[in-house]
């Protein structure tokens, strides 16, 4: 099973860890806290469930899981369904972009890179947020890819 059909397929098992770990999560919204604009309009690329998005004030996101976007949409989220690699926005339309454990999935970090940076403003801001694969997380992701359903279809590379 490929990544898109394993989070439109497993989307309530998904957004129901970060209930489970509310722990994690927060710690995890609190590192991008001081990364991400607290002004303008932005983006997240790879909404998933949009649980990132809520606490940055971002209303709009693309996710290629149409179940994901419907969990997204309940929190007031507008989203598109489409890939990162192929951002259907025109240029120069956001002030920011967040991605949060999207460019592991994606098929071309350089695509997914090169639209961002398209439909970004002139001094725009990208955040991206992703596993390292030499971290202790990143090292335990890895070791468990053969097992689990989420990051089995997962690239990990180091920083």
């Amino acid at each position: 099973m490929d990544g898109v059909t394993i989070f439109n397929s497993y989307f309530n098992e998904y957004d129901q860890w970060f209930d489970d770990n509310e722990q994690i999560f927060q710690a995890e919204v609190n590192a991008l806290k001081k990364l991400v604009p607290q002004k303008g309009l932005g983006i997240e690329v790879g909404v998933g469930t949009g649980r990132f998005s809520i606490p940055f004030g971002i209303y709009m996101g693309i996710d290629p899981s149409r179940n994901m976007g419907r969990m997204a949409k309940t929190r007031n989220i507008s989203v598109c369904q489409a890939v990162g690699e192929y951002l259907p926005f025109c240029d120069d339309e956001f002030d920011f972009v967040l991605l949060v454990t999207v460019v592991c999935f994606v098929n071309s970090v350089r695509y997914i890179l090169d639209e961002v940076r398209r439909i970004l403003k002139i001094g725009g801001q990208i955040t991206i947020g992703f596993i390292d694969r030499e971290t202790p997380l990143g090292q335990m992701y890895e070791s468990r890819k053969n097992v689990d359903k989420f990051y089995k279809a997962a690239h990990f590379s180091p920083l």
